[in-house]
């Protein structure tokens, strides 16, 4: 099974969490189980914050770009396409909001569980979870919009 990231053009694919052309990047991958969407990840050591934990910019941005890129699934799906289908949809972040539950321990793997709220036109809304072990320690709200055919070219 292909990741919704794998279906990504080329010159869309250089964004830093998502993107499989930024080596530098966290290179996410994201996948549906039913209706929820998916992404595993495993903190590095240099994600630290203080020791033992992860830095709250990485779980904000392992929640955007979990969200932006099950935005585009969910589009997808809605209009019964596959992802490697034309016109491509892509979407950017509109809205990010994070709520810090618990410390993210940096030593688990962490799941990224978001749900489809919200799709209206050119908008989507996800809701995402982050969860180390059996723990919640983020949660997260995007508002994805969809991106212009000409944006990024």
């Amino acid at each position: 099974m292909y990741a919704f990231q794998d279906h990504y053009p080329e010159n869309l694919s250089h964004c830093y969490g998502c993107g499989s052309q930024n080596p530098h990047g966290h290179q996410i991958k994201t996948e549906w189980e039913g209706d929820e969407t998916v992404t595993r990840f495993r903190p590095e050591p240099f994600h630290t914050s203080v020791p033992g934990f992860a830095y709250g910019g990485l779980i904000a941005s392992l929640i955007d770009c979990h969200s932006t890129a099950s935005a585009a699934a969910a589009m997808y799906r809605q209009e019964g396409r596959s992802m490697d289908s034309l016109p491509a949809f892509r979407f950017v972040t509109g809205s990010l909001h994070v709520d810090f539950l618990k410390p993210t321990p940096i030593d688990a793997e962490l799941v990224i569980r978001g749900q489809v709220k919200e799709i209206k036109g050119r908008k989507v809304v996800i809701e995402s979870q982050v969860w180390a072990r059996t723990v919640m320690t983020a949660k997260g709200v995007v508002v994805a919009v969809q991106m212009p055919e000409n944006f990024g070219t």
